[in-house]
């Protein structure tokens, strides 16, 4: 019985070791309430989860988008259980008329930062994909199962991000939890621009933190690791707010990344900065909360030889909120954490 109580510990501490404490990135070792309410959604809605509107919104971009859902063919079971937690969305703007937008290739720079204003965006950086608008959803906080492999030992944990903004600020936690062991958290804190999320401060925390810090009037990131500075560029996020302004960026203008489609980010870790490209793939049904839902891929695959793979599914009836990743290390070793629940 004693050996059989070690190994339990040290498979749940592999889990804090090797499951990422934020959607698609691996951990590296080492707020503020809004006020919220809640509205009805549409019929044909069904992780995106937030929910509550905080700013003023123009009620003709919202009545545009679910006249526009009204009119989709009619969901299976699943229906009904996603009309009564898919989120209000803030943010709207009106798909521009553009290609779909890769790395090398930016889209024109217009962004939306809320319904009734227009914003032009600061032309992007080469490593960054330009935003051509963004649709946000609102505060909410999604949770998740999590199962994985680490050294031929299985486990199980928990998951959760809390999602938070009032329309000019945002706070995101990813925090992944295991018994016995205890919570690695990943928080993201900033402004909403017209690029989008702006991250101001990004904090990695398992017994100890370490934290960048985003100083845009200096051009530089710093890092409390000491590690060397990471250029600060228009668009660059850290590795909680890459999954939310991705979220945004396919909400605003979904017809303009097809398969194919490269999504690319300077991405900011505790330590240093990496450039993170995501291949848009093709829309799969999952089987989440006891019910089918479509979901679009996107996966970052490997670029040097102890690269993970990332894979990450976004719901379009949930607002393009993540529901699904799975992250694989060079050696096999993989989690999955997939949406079981959604709290306005």
């Amino acid at each position: 019985m004693t050996v059989l109580a070690a190994l339990v510990v040290v498979a749940h501490a592999l889990v804090l070791q090797a499951a990422p404490a934020q959607l698609g990135s691996s951990l590296d070792s080492g707020g503020k309430s809004f006020t919220t309410r809640t509205i009805a959604a549409p019929a044909a809605m069904v992780e995106a989860a937030p929910a509550p509107a905080i700013v003023p919104r123009a009620p003709k971009a919202v009545k545009t988008i679910q006249n526009n859902q009204k009119n989709q063919p009619n969901k299976p079971s699943s229906q009904q259980i996603q009309a009564q937690t898919a989120p209000e969305i803030i943010a709207i703007a009106e798909p521009p008329a553009t290609q779909p937008a890769t790395a090398d290739v930016p889209p024109d720079s217009t962004a939306a930062v809320t319904p009734s204003q227009v914003i032009t965006a600061p032309a992007p950086s080469a490593s960054t994909t330009a935003v051509t608008a963004i649709s946000l959803p609102g505060s909410v906080r999604l949770q998740y199962k999590v199962i994985g492999s680490s050294k031929n030992l299985n486990y199980q944990a928990t998951a959760e991000l809390n999602w938070k903004t009032d329309g000019d600020k945002y706070e995101a936690m990813m925090k992944v939890s295991a018994f016995l062991v205890g919570s690695r958290s990943m928080t993201s804190v900033g402004k909403i621009t017209g690029s989008g999320l702006t991250p101001t401060r990004f904090a990695d925390k398992f017994k100890t933190e370490l934290a960048a810090h985003f100083e845009a009037d200096k051009g530089k990131i710093t890092f409390s690791a000491n590690t060397p500075d990471a250029p600060w560029i228009d668009g660059v996020q850290d590795r909680v707010s890459v999954f939310l302004q991705l979220a945004g960026m396919l909400a605003a203008n979904p017809a303009g990344f097809q398969p194919g489609s490269n999504i690319t980010f300077l991405t900011i870790g505790p330590r240093e900065a990496d450039t993170w490209t995501f291949i848009v793939e093709a829309e799969e049904t999952l089987a989440l909360m006891n019910a089918p839902m479509a979901a679009l891929k996107l996966t970052r695959k490997p670029r040097k030889e102890f690269d993970q793979k990332v894979e990450i599914w976004f719901a379009p009836s949930l607002g393009y909120l993540p529901v699904r990743s799975r992250i694989t290390q060079h050696g096999g070793d993989f989690i999955d954490q997939q949406l079981t629940e959604i709290v306005k």
